[in-house]
């Protein structure tokens, strides 16, 4: 039975700082859709076995392609703990997609990768007809520039998500609140190595911190003293990482006014924590004909 279709979503979305994007609105009529087709690039690491598990668990798609450089031929269910989904690891993406595509399924490439490989992973999902997410947190803005241009004109979705933490996007957007009515703000993360620091999710913060015309710390603009963390943005919002192993990653914002503290703290203690996240890009992804910017939009 055809039913009506009916998205709604806005007439624009601030998408990124340098991109300018645009996401339609439009009604049709039909019929019941089968399975999204779901391809995990980067299925071997933590997250893409974690991704592996929650898509197979989520109604209404599927894993139907396995992609990484490492346990080639293995079965990706088996290689999750997983009963056997016969579907080996590959590493030639354009193989998967090819496959899927003759199916005429809607098909989503989720992307785990490097930044260096995104704009080309990206490209071969669009050139297939396929939609993508993509979760690499330290992809650069003129690679997200670049994919907005490839997007736009191929009228095809992509989501890139510096982050798929629900708990984070909630972090970030209590931060923006509270910004309006203190002057004073630091931001404290841990981690248990040093890949990154700042993270990605301290400098979001911090970036979405200095977009509100907010000048903080006052007080204690001109130190040089490095012990009193990194000034990230023009604001005066400065940074403090915590590196020791066994830490859970943490970020925690501290607001100071007159006589009060105003403490906002977000914990991740496992990999897990970032499904909920992806399954909601995967289904927001379907719909739309442009590149966004953040799982914010959507929340």
């Amino acid at each position: 039975m055809a039913a009506l279709s009916c998205p709604l979503y806005p007439r624009s979305y601030r998408t990124y700082p340098h991109v300018k994007s645009k996401v339609s609105t439009s009604c049709s009529m039909q019929a019941s859709q089968a399975n999204v087709k779901v391809i995990i690039n980067g299925a071997a690491k933590e997250i893409g076995r974690a991704a592996v598990a929650a898509v197979t668990r989520a109604r209404g798609m599927e894993v139907a392609g396995a992609v990484d450089t490492r346990f080639l031929g293995e079965d990706i269910g088996q290689l999750c703990d997983m009963d056997p989904l016969e579907i080996p690891v590959i590493n030639d993406l354009t193989m998967v997609l090819g496959s899927i595509s003759q199916s005429k399924a809607t098909g989503v490439v989720i992307d785990f990768t490097d930044p260096s490989t995104v704009y080309d992973n990206v490209k071969q999902a669009t050139a297939f007809g396929m939609k993508s997410v993509v979760y690499v947190p330290t992809i650069q803005p003129d690679t997200i520039t670049a994919l907005s241009a490839l997007c736009e004109k191929a009228t095809t979705g992509c989501l890139v998500a510096p982050t798929l933490s629900i708990g984070s996007i909630l972090l970030q957007q209590a931060a923006i609140q509270a910004a309006f009515h203190y002057n004073n703000v630091e931001i404290v993360e841990s981690r248990d190595n040093a890949r990154d620091f700042p993270s990605p999710d301290a400098i979001q913060i911090a970036n979405n911190l200095s977009n509100i015309g907010q000048m903080y710390n006052k007080q204690d603009l001109s130190t040089d003293v490095l012990a009193r963390g990194q000034v990230v943005g023009e604001d005066g919002v400065r940074v403090h990482s915590l590196v020791l192993p066994g830490l859970p990653s943490s970020t925690t914002v501290h607001f100071s006014g007159p006589g009060e503290i105003y403490t906002l703290k977000h914990d991740i203690t496992d990999v897990q924590s970032l499904m909920p996240g992806l399954i909601l890009a995967i289904r927001k992804v379907v719909r739309l004909k442009n590149l966004v910017y953040g799982l914010e939009k959507f929340l």
